[in-house]
């Protein structure tokens, strides 16, 4: 599959993002290994604490009997485990039971969990007994413990906080640790909450699309335009520029190829227009030659007549030449000034048929009548006859030469085939090119210059149309003519 330019830059841009994120996570959880307090302290212990301060709330004002149930409660409705141990790690309600070694040992590390008292504390010791409507747990100090692991084999993770647990129906208060285990990070959204990460991942990404957007697409904007001229002028139009105020390397790049096409532009044109010239000023001597040859052969006899007419068809050969020379320097040159209108497909396929048709040669014509295409006459006129020529004159022998034309869309195809042997497939590409002769078939023996089917391919362009050529299957080739219907306007088939 073929991936667009900014497609693959904002690709490569995000694959960046996601090694950094990578890198990121690796070393997350390297840290996350061994203490997850550093990234998800603040809000996980929030949060720990509220859960932590409802359930031993709800444990001191009911019964011990009852405690499983507030336990299972609780765990159901935050879709993690909750347990209560005491200060021994020995299991008093809920589940698990069983705790594994790491998190034992770090609930028995009472000088790790354990704080110092605020001076305030050391100061003033609680009271023997409380105030009258106090609990005496206001008046011990608060010991947190916070703590959040991770464990394997399998792994799961753990949420620990003590309390001070004071129930009378329980007996004397107790220093008890609140524990949460969870086989997901979310735990219930008590350790992690995945959506403000994805919502703030989402909008990375927004944000980043809309912000490079725009520099992509006006780099790949260019590139599509600079594309589009550089194909035009591989097809031979050179009058193409493509216009860009841009002052950058790109702008460089697309100011070199205006250059480019504009010096390619006066080369071809110096050529043609050399062609044109020498083809013209041959036209007078040729004409006095052939009127000195064709007197003299009426008064040559024997043996010197015979040389006379073979220099007579030399001499037509090469007003064959230049005449076909004229022919391609005036569709050249013309097509400037080419005015395109609705041109009828089939009066041209009539008209280049009885141009070309002679007795003994068969072509079979299939163009409906009601097919019209953005063109000028005389220039599809003259293509279609020159393909039926070329056609009549190297496939004739093999069978019938067709013309078939059809509607494709906004497109007109117009399909020029025969049986003969074809041209190599190496060579399709050249054949429209001046002066060019397939060796095996298009031969100067058999009429050929080199230059009918680049009249065709010149006259067919200054209609705004294309030409290509393939081999039919068994044998024969097979040259179609692709022009726009007559609703296209000539400008807008020029942009296409």
């Amino acid at each position: 599959m073929r991936l667009p330019l900014y497609g693959k830059i904002l690709a490569w841009f995000f694959l960046n993002l996601l090694v950094v994120a990578a890198v990121f996570a690796f070393l997350f959880d390297a840290q996350f290994h061994f203490n997850l307090d550093w990234l998800f302290a603040a809000g996980a212990r929030d949060r720990l604490e509220a859960v932590r301060d409802l359930i031993i709330g709800e444990l001191e004002v009911t019964p011990p009997d009852d405690w499983q149930q507030v336990m299972e409660r609780y765990s159901e409705a935050h879709r993690v485990r909750f347990a209560l141990f005491d200060d021994e790690a020995n299991p008093l309600v809920g589940e698990p039971r069983e705790l594994p070694a790491d998190v034992r040992a770090r609930i028995l590390a009472r000088p790790t969990f354990n704080r110092s008292p605020r001076p305030a504390e050391r100061a003033t010791p609680p009271p023997a007994t409380p105030r009258e409507g106090e609990s005496a747990r206001r008046w011990w100090p608060r010991i947190p413990i916070r703590v959040l692991m991770r464990t394997t084999g399998p792994t799961a993770y753990w949420l620990l906080a003590s309390a001070r647990l004071d129930n009378p129906l329980a007996g004397a208060p107790m220093r008890v640790v609140l524990v949460a285990r969870s086989d997901s990070i979310s735990a219930g959204g008590l350790i992690f909450n995945p959506k403000p990460w994805l919502l703030v991942g989402a909008g990375v990404f927004v944000f980043s699309l809309l912000f490079w957007l725009p520099l992509v697409r006006g780099i790949t904007r260019t590139l599509a335009r600079m594309m589009m001229a550089t194909r035009r002028i591989a097809d031979g139009r050179f009058d193409v520029r493509v216009g860009l105020n841009r002052h950058d390397e790109l702008g460089s790049l697309a100011e070199s190829i205006d250059q480019m096409a504009a010096r390619l532009d006066g080369l071809v044109k110096g050529q043609k227009r050399f062609l044109g010239d020498i083809a013209h000023e041959l036209c007078s001597p040729l004409a006095r030659l052939q009127m000195a040859l064709g007197i003299l052969e009426q008064r040559t006899t024997g043996e010197e007549a015979t040389f006379v007419r073979a220099a007579t068809e030399k001499a037509e050969q090469i007003a064959a030449l230049v005449g076909e020379l004229l022919s391609f320097s005036k569709a050249a040159f013309g097509a400037s000034a080419v005015r395109l209108e609705p041109v009828s497909v089939a009066a041209v396929v009539a008209e280049a048929v009885r141009r070309e048709e002679t007795e003994r040669s068969e072509i079979r014509v299939n163009v409906p009548g009601d097919l019209e295409v953005s063109a000028d006459s005389d220039l599809l006129t003259r293509a279609v006859a020159n393909l039926l020529r070329n056609s009549l004159q190297h496939a004739s022998h093999a069978g019938p030469v067709t013309i078939h034309a059809e509607r494709a869309g906004e497109e007109i195809h117009i399909t020029v085939a025969d049986s003969g042997p074809g041209v190599p497939e190496e060579e399709l590409p050249r054949i429209f090119d001046a002066f060019y002769r397939v060796d095996a078939s298009r031969t100067r023996d058999t009429g050929g210059t080199g230059l009918g089917l680049a009249i065709v391919k010149t006259c067919v362009e200054s209609c705004l149309g294309s030409v290509t050529a393939s081999n039919r299957e068994p044998h024969g080739l097979e040259i179609r003519i692709t022009l726009h219907t007559a609703a296209i306007e000539p400008a807008a088939a020029a942009g296409a």
